[in-house]
């Protein structure tokens, strides 16, 4: 007896997972090892692009993706999406033993109240609509709704870029994730509408010819280019096992927001709040266990002036200078 259609679905996703989490560890290395012999790219650099270990990475993010879109084939949205949530321990795992980077206990709280926040709000997000061809999707993308959502994000987007990147984006996460979260939430749409004229071609009704098919192509392509960038940002900054979780949120949220809006369906409001406040306090904690992580770098000079010997850190006069602040890297 072969297996049923949500078996081979659940399967799929938990594959994806297993890949897009190790993507990130590789891509993470690959980036260590070009901000060594040049400019990183938390700083805007682009070597990263002649370094195999990050192509390697890049290649296993790719499979994981194609993965996942086939898994939805198979399996409904409500099922796949929480599984999502597998990449981030497969990510924090091999943090641990490859890239020695280390989580506090309040971090895997943290991580905990991410994931089931995630699952509370896909479990009780709206149950939307297959659009049959690309002219309907473009219907419902073209909504006034719709509309003053994507002007909402792009306005958001061009606001951290232009405004808080320069002033913020080294030492708050948020910053970089929350620019491939917003264009995450558009790239669905976009990738949505692709497979869908995919489909139809195959089948033999062509959509080529459709210039709404070309329009959903250049939009993917652009939002996927400045997630890759940003993305790519955040991993050279922060730890990637930190990175994993905040990004799978927001990307989420944001993608079940969107959805929620293009589909006119706002039912579970109490359980998709409820969901929210879970999600916002495990990024707080999260977050705030990154910023003490900075605070006791490990190889950062300290001294402990006056006083006895015999008292704890907490009685002392603390001077903690960061190399990073004094070297270049």
């Amino acid at each position: 007896m072969g297996m049923s259609e949500n078996t081979t679905g659940l399967i799929l996703a938990m594959a994806s997972s297993a890949f897009i989490g190790a993507s990130f560890i590789l891509k993470k290395k690959g980036l260590k090892r070009a901000g060594a012999n040049g400019t990183r790219a938390g700083v805007g650099g682009h070597t990263y692009l002649l370094e195999p270990l990050w192509w390697a990475g890049m290649v296993t993010m790719i499979v994981g993706e194609a993965a996942n879109f086939v898994a939805y084939v198979y399996a409904p949205a409500v099922l796949v999406t929480p599984l999502g949530a597998l990449s981030i321990i497969v990510s924090a795992v091999l943090a641990h033993f490859l890239l020695k980077e280390r989580i506090q206990k309040m971090g895997i709280v943290g991580c905990v109240s991410c994931i089931v926040g995630s699952v509370v709000i896909v479990i009780h997000a709206p149950q939307e609509h297959t659009p049959n061809s690309v002219q309907e999707i473009w219907t419902l993308a073209t909504q006034p709704a719709f509309l003053i959502y994507v002007a909402a994000a792009m306005s958001i987007v061009l606001a951290i870029i232009l405004h808080f990147e320069a002033r913020y984006g080294q030492t708050n996460i948020l910053i970089y994730l929350a620019v491939c979260s917003f264009m995450g939430s558009l790239t669905v749409v976009s990738i949505k509408a692709i497979g869908i004229a995919i489909k139809l071609t195959l089948e033999g009704i062509s959509q080529i010819t459709y210039p709404q098919t070309w329009f959903f192509v250049t939009v993917a392509a652009i939002c996927v280019i400045t997630q890759l960038n940003y993305l790519n940002k955040a991993l050279d900054t922060f730890n990637a096992a930190i990175v994993s979780p905040v990004y799978y949120v927001m990307f989420t949220t944001l993608t079940i927001i969107a959805s929620a809006i293009m589909f006119k369906n706002a039912s579970s409001i109490a359980s998709e709040i409820s969901g929210f406040i879970t999600v916002i306090c495990g990024t707080i904690v999260l977050h705030a266990t990154r910023e003490q992580e900075q605070a006791s770098t490990p190889g950062s000079p300290a001294w402990y002036l006056g006083g006895s010997s015999m008292k704890g850190v907490e009685d002392e006069y603390l001077i903690n200078l960061r190399t990073s602040d004094y070297l270049e890297p």
